[in-house]
C-alpha cells in the first residue's frame, strides 16, 4: 500500500519512544505502522480531553504500561503528540498538560 501516511514526531516524543524497552518499542513500532495504514491500533481509546480526533494507543508488557498519543485525522501525516509509561491507573495530569500543549501548537502550526 503506498498511501502510507508520514510520521512526525512532536517535541521530546520520538526520543520518549526510544526509551521504551525493546518489546513495548516494537509493539509501538506495529501499532503506529497500523495507523500509518489507516488501520486502527489494536488497544486504543480515543482522548477527547486533550483535542478532538487524539487517540492514545495502549501498551503493556513485562515492564509496564506504555501509552502513545497521536492524532491521526490530518491529510498529511501522523502527528505523535507524546509517548509515556504510565505509572498509575488514571494518566498523569504532566502527561495531559503535556500532550494537549503540543496539539494546540499543533493546530496553531496547521492553520486548524
Amino acid at each position: 500500500m503506498d498511501t502510507k501516511k508520514p510520521i512526525d514526531f512532536l517535541g521530546t516524543s520520538r526520543d520518549d519512544l526510544r526509551a521504551f524497552p525493546l518489546t513495548a518499542r516494537r509493539e509501538a513500532g506495529f501499532q503506529l505502522d497500523r495507523v500509518q495504514n489507516e488501520q486502527e491500533p489494536s488497544d486504543w481509546k480515543p482522548m477527547n480531553t486533550i483535542g478532538r480526533g487524539v487517540k492514545e494507543i495502549r501498551i503493556r508488557d513485562s515492564e509496564g504500561a506504555f501509552r502513545v498519543v497521536y492524532v491521526a485525522k490530518f491529510d498529511d501525516a501522523v502527528y505523535v503528540l507524546h509517548c509515556f509509561q504510565k505509572k498509575t491507573e488514571k494518566t498523569a495530569k504532566p502527561d495531559l498538560d503535556l500532550a494537549t500543549k503540543r496539539y494546540r501548537e499543533l493546530l496553531k502550526e496547521l492553520g486548524k
